[in-house]
């Protein structure tokens, strides 16, 4: 069942369109029939099976069937005259970017009026576009129909098996590429990183800024803080010359509990004002630094890391490989 409703229908104010589409559709559906007949008008085994048993319609339709192509060009019209209508309705409501795109998309209907034998079976297709704009306006709903799952299940499975096929594809290409020696680190540095360097200095910078501004506020920094003063506790304590603090009799705990807290203050301001300090610049000149300068004595690295993009690329090979069609056919047939 389509499931058609009158609400949808009502509120997407397409009552018009549907009258049209529906006198357009018994159109449509009538010319097809009338092409299948004339097409099996002409074979001999039709045409005798008619002369034999009703001799006066072979009489009445062999005119017909010698001047069709004029009979074929008033459908022709209609055809034109109801997509020249919808394209003016396209143009002045805007139903697109450019008024010149509506052909384009709509070619099919197009196609389907040029009143060729290869080019009639466009029209079929009318009856699939009529049926689409009542779905997309959930007017029926197809989805309720065998057919349309039937369709929509295996058109998912062609685009999932084909889609797959060339991703893999594209990834194999790029691992021979890596393991042929291919420069990718160093492509990805000069190509990549270095062009776009003062935009990551500064988007560094805002973070270690805004991690500063977190650090002085005094609810989002408790964290922070806290950590900071257990982790200078614990090595005030461990100090054996802070310790020696507590051997003093009367003030020697005092000292060493001020001690640790003026420790934990300076420590804390110190990262804050580290933090808010920097700049673009500073990071831009350290990040340059470090990339001119990193230069390991033999390519250990360099293999390890294409090994690490090797691995990920294989396992996301293996992801994609696996038929998720697959499952859900295996889901359907358990329910």
């Amino acid at each position: 069942m389509l499931g058609f409703s009158r609400e949808n229908l009502r509120k997407s104010q397409e009552a018009p369109w549907l009258v049209l589409d529906l006198v357009m559709l018994g159109i449509v559906m009538f010319n097809l029939l009338w092409l299948a007949f004339d097409a099996l008008f002409e074979t001999k085994l039709i045409h005798s099976l008619i002369e034999n048993y009703i001799l006066k319609l072979v009489t009445l339709y062999t005119p017909v069937h010698e001047n069709f192509l004029f009979v074929d060009l008033v459908f022709v019209a209609i055809f034109l005259s109801e997509f020249i209508f919808r394209w003016v309705v396209a143009v002045v409501r805007k139903d697109h970017v450019r008024w010149y795109f509506f052909p384009f998309i709509h070619w099919y209907d197009l196609l389907g009026c040029i009143p060729v034998t290869t080019t009639r079976l466009f029209r079929l297709l009318r009856v699939f576009s009529i049926l689409y704009r009542l779905h997309k306006f959930k007017i029926i709903d197809l989805n309720r129909t065998g057919i349309y799952r039937f369709v929509a299940f295996y058109l998912d499975v062609f685009i999932e098996e084909l889609s797959d096929r060339i991703v893999i594809k594209v990834i194999s290409d790029a691992q021979k590429d890596i393991a042929s020696g291919s420069p990718l680190i160093e492509d990805v540095q000069k190509n990549v990183l270095s062009p776009r360097l003062p935009i990551v200095s500064r988007y560094i910078a805002g973070i270690l800024n805004h991690l500063g501004d977190s650090i002085l506020d005094s609810d989002h920094g408790e964290v922070i803080r806290t950590h900071v003063q257990q982790s200078v506790g614990k090595a005030v304590k461990n100090n054996s010359q802070v310790s020696a603090f507590s051997m003093l009799p009367v003030v020697g705990s005092t000292i060493e509990n001020t001690l640790e807290s003026a420790v934990t203050d300076i420590v804390t301001a110190s990262i804050i004002n580290l933090l808010s300090d920097i700049d673009a610049q500073r990071v831009d000149l350290f990040l340059r630094n470090g990339m001119t300068d990193f230069t390991p004595e033999d390519d250990a690295i360099d293999d390890e890391m294409m090994m690490v993009i090797n691995e990920c690329l294989e396992l996301v090979k293996t992801h994609i490989s696996s038929q998720r069609w697959k499952v859900e056919l295996e889901n359907r047939s358990k329910k």
